[in-house]
């Protein structure tokens, strides 16, 4: 599938605890090394939103998203591809994965008609038709030029019944194959490696799971991704549906779970083998006055806050909680300041990001489970 000399992931260690199947891996592209498990910055439109590039740097932030639906409808592939790709439109010099936009097609068009051949819906901007098949978005995500390619795969609502799944499940196959096959035929436009992933689907079902798994393995991808989960079913049932699957998905590629989550989900699916995770959560919330803190989630909003001259968090060091106090927060929420939004997103990724630090430390010293366990303990107690 035209890949690099270089070992694209290799495990590093492994958690020796009982029932723990976290580890440490290495992801290489061209543009990067990732350490693994890993937090992926959701930056859909080109941006990783209120934030800029030198400071997900200063994070040591080794991958952010893309998203091709979006992407494709604007700027559009005719920018994009003068502009010398992703990379350089956004001057963002390390990895980039790029999203197939099927979960977009599927949610924000209220006009589609999917069938073996593709889908084809009506943009949300401006109502105009297109048609996404397999081929087309492995194109677009050739000019987008991300370093790890997601296929284009049909999105269920939650809950699903099995006959539906099941149909569907058939029809994502096919399409995860055209996109094998026509990804093998082309090549990179900018002169790197790029790669691609598949994705489980399946729903709540293990043995649909179980079922695209084997499917899948046959197609040699180079990493696999777990979709389907964090759409309305219960955590538990999550979890659960996790673990089956990194039971199941190959122990020498990176195992990625789609859209999740919360700093509880990444603990509990990290200590399931999950390599990798993305979520809008910590940028959205940001823009809702929502902060992350080592003692759970702050309304910044809360008039409670309006004297507490206290930082946010002074157990996880960012350039927000370092500098600035709880109640110019909340002022600048409340007079919808600019300034408050990128303030409390700068705090939120660095929180997600440190979190992930912390629990790579923990698995290499084989101390996970308390580590989680202290977290927890602390998450739980509200400000």
């Amino acid at each position: 599938m035209g890949r690099s000399k270089i070992k694209f992931f290799e495990v590093l260690s492994n958690s020796s605890e009982t029932g723990v199947k976290a580890r440490i891996g290495k992801i290489s592209t061209s543009h990067s090394e990732i350490e693994t498990p890993v937090f992926m910055p959701v930056g859909t439109q080109g941006t990783v939103k209120a934030m800029e590039g030198r400071e997900l740097e200063e994070f040591e932030t080794g991958i952010i998203l893309g998203n091709t639906y979006h992407l494709y409808l604007r700027p559009g592939t005719d920018v994009l591809k003068s502009a010398g790709g992703l990379h350089k439109f956004m001057n963002w010099k390390r990895s980039l994965l790029s999203d197939s936009g099927g979960f977009q097609v599927f949610s924000l068009s209220s006009l589609k008609k999917i069938s073996d051949e593709g889908v084809t819906f009506s943009s949300h901007l401006d109502g105009s038709k297109h048609l996404f098949t397999p081929e087309k978005v492995i194109d677009i995500e050739r000019v987008i030029g991300s370093d790890i390619l997601m296929p284009l795969d049909e999105c269920l609502p939650n809950p699903s019944e099995l006959k539906a799944v099941s149909k569907s499940l058939k029809r994502t196959h096919e399409w995860e194959k055209r996109c094998v096959k026509h990804f093998n035929i082309t090549e990179s436009l900018y002169g790197f490696i790029q790669n691609l992933f598949s994705i489980c689907q399946g729903s709540v079902y293990k043995e649909l799971r179980k079922e695209s798994i084997d499917f899948l393995s046959e197609l040699d991808f180079a990493g696999n991704a777990i979709g389907g989960l964090a759409v309305g079913e219960k955590n538990e049932v999550m979890y659960e549906i996790t673990d089956f699957c990194t039971d199941y998905l190959a122990k020498d590629k990176p195992r990625y779970l789609m859209g999740v989550g919360t700093p509880i989900d990444l603990l509990e699916c990290v200590e399931r083998g999950i390599d990798m995770f993305d979520c809008v959560m910590p940028t959205r919330n940001a823009r809702h006055g929502r902060i992350f803190t080592t003692y759970g989630e702050v309304n910044i909003k809360n008039s409670k806050y309006a004297n507490d001259f206290n930082t946010p968090d002074e157990e996880c060091k960012t350039y927000t909680s370092e500098n600035f106090s709880l109640a110019y927060l909340r002022h600048l929420f409340m007079s919808k300041e600019i300034l408050g939004y990128q303030l409390a997103t700068i705090h939120n990724i660095g929180f997600y990001l440190n979190l992930m630090k912390s629990i790579r430390s923990a698995i290499k010293e084989n101390r996970f489970l308390e580590f989680k366990r202290n977290f927890l303990e602390k998450y739980s107690k509200k400000k």
